[in-house]
């Protein structure tokens, strides 16, 4: 196996202890709340419990992205060890830090020319974009070559699918992605949007769904329809949620009694602070493989 090292940023939203298990580096956006920054580091600085909490009762939160300093700081002492890098990005479609990342890129190779940096826009978020990087570990470890699982990420990271829901609209009116007069009759109405992320790596509305348990159906089915190998999908599957575990769990029951030839239990995650600042409490996110995604 080449000498590099796999990396990505702390928005794939699995555990340190996942990380540190599949010997993958992480670097960490930023935090507001309240006017105090923080690091994303995994729930370190601030439980994910007590996050969503604050936010629930209307603290304000902002997020801000790795700029190239940080990357360039981030990137250099591997290089200085002689070692190639892999570094995934949080979806250029909802951040600019892939242009930071290849701002870095490009400084560095120029100071170090025999060194290798390849950054991949994951096109993907949470714990989705995390199923990506730990679906890559596993290649490292079977002794792909950097060129080798860069290629392969490429190829591939289209094949991952995001589809969540939301069960409170109030964050997303507050955050202007719906508008107050649409989100307060879907309250009324007890809506539950289903989106999933597109072949841009862009978040797109799908359906209005009626009540939470018609979408944690829903959602399910969306799985069955476009999994690889549809009900006979072995692959992985993840959850990531923020501050609602029991419909995570309700979701992840029905999947493993769905898909029996899934590989292992499906994973439940949080969403962090950084894409958390967005949705808020109430969302439900479901990653699996399946048919390359489109518009």
């Amino acid at each position: 196996m080449d000498d590099y090292i796999l990396s990505c940023c702390s928005t794939a939203d699995i555990s340190k202890e996942h990380f540190d298990r599949i010997n993958v580096n992480y670097i960490c956006f930023h935090f507001e709340i309240d006017g105090v920054q923080y690091p994303d580091d995994l729930g370190k600085s601030i439980p994910f419990d007590e996050f969503y909490e604050r936010m629930s009762k209307g603290a304000d939160t902002k997020t801000s992205q790795i700029n190239t300093e940080e990357f360039i700081e981030y990137f250099e002492p591997f290089l200085l060890q002689g070692r190639d890098i892999i570094h995934v990005t949080l979806s250029s479609g909802l951040s600019g830090v892939l242009n930071s990342a290849e701002l870095a890129r490009q400084y560095l190779l120029e100071k170090y020319p025999e060194r290798k940096i390849f950054i991949v826009d994951s096109l993907g978020a949470s714990s989705g974009y995390g199923l990506l990087v730990d679906t890559m570990a596993s290649l490292r470890d079977e002794g792909y070559s950097v060129e080798q699982l860069y290629e392969w990420a490429e190829n591939n990271k289209l094949r991952l699918h995001h589809w969540f829901f939301s069960t409170d609209l109030s964050f997303y009116i507050k955050g202007g992605r719906i508008s107050k007069t649409s989100g307060t009759i879907g309250q009324m109405l007890n809506i539950c949007p289903l989106l999933n992320m597109d072949n841009m790596g862009r978040l797109v509305p799908r359906f209005k769904i009626r009540g939470k348990k018609k979408v944690i159906r829903e959602i399910v089915e969306k799985m069955a329809e476009f999994a690889e190998n549809g009900t006979d999908y072995s692959g992985k599957c993840y959850i990531s949620q923020s501050a609602c575990i029991e419909d995570a769990k309700e979701v992840a029951a029905l999947v493993e009694s769905r898909f029996p030839k899934l590989k292992g239990s499906v994973e439940i995650n949080h969403i962090g602070t950084t894409i958390g600042s967005h949705t808020g409490p109430g969302t439900v996110a479901l990653f699996f493989w399946g048919t390359e995604r489109t518009n």
